[in-house]
């Protein structure tokens, strides 16, 4: 695990079966392959210490760069060039592919599919349930729901979808099960009620679908 062109600072908690690629970066105060709740009630339950209990814990690619504080839980795997800020977290069942920003404050909440070349701006939160594809950009402060009517009704996730190359800006609203379309834009503050076409804007609160300018018809370059 541990190589010459590898730095894991001695704060570190590694937990489980986790894999940690070549020339990678840890630093102060991370936490990997944090047990997710099942299995952490099995090591409270059998009176076992973390450390000595058998259990998966996550897969960090090559070339990743993890920040202080942060926390990956069990069952999460990560491409190459994984990046997170300080004190995000990422929970079970999420796989992330390469090249991947998770920013300062991020929660990722688990089952969560994410795509290469994505960047997930400081204290966003993605909910369960929720892909997201290549070349996605989202916003500091945006918020994604899964959740059409919080604890009245049964629980059943529906994250938003967000298709290769949209864009949401900041402190933007998805409510949950909405698909952003490929290349399409959420402006910064906007409330999404409903799907987004494919190459338009999504603007205002609740937000309307307007054309999107020329100058913006191209992939993010992430």
């Amino acid at each position: 695990m541990y190589r010459s062109n590898d730095y894991i600072h001695r704060s570190a908690k590694i937990y489980g079966s986790t894999t940690i690629g070549a020339n990678c970066k840890v630093m102060e105060n991370v936490t990997l392959g944090y047990p997710q709740h099942d299995i952490l009630q099995r090591i409270i339950d059998e009176e076992r210490e973390i450390e000595n209990f058998d259990f998966p814990g996550c897969q960090i690619g090559e070339e990743a760069f993890i920040r202080a504080g942060t926390t990956i839980f069990s069952n999460v795997s990560t491409g190459r060039m994984f990046k997170t800020g300080h004190n995000a977290m990422v929970r079970e069942k999420t796989t992330i592919a390469d090249n991947v920003l998770v920013g300062t404050n991020v929660i990722i909440d688990g089952n969560v599919t994410i795509g290469n070349n994505v960047s997930i701006q400081g204290n966003a939160y993605i909910p369960t349930h929720v892909t997201i594809e290549d070349n996605v950009f989202i916003g500091p402060c945006a918020v994604l729901s899964n959740d059409r009517y919080p604890v009245r009704g049964e629980y059943v996730p529906e994250g938003p979808i967000l298709r290769k190359g949209a864009s949401i800006g900041a402190n933007a609203t998805l409510v949950p099960g909405v698909e952003i379309g490929e290349g399409a834009m959420v402006a910064a503050g906007a409330l999404v009620t409903k799907d987004v076409p494919a190459w338009k804007l999504a603007i205002g609160c609740p937000a309307q679908i307007k054309d999107l300018p020329d100058i913006m018809q191209c992939i993010n370059k992430i």
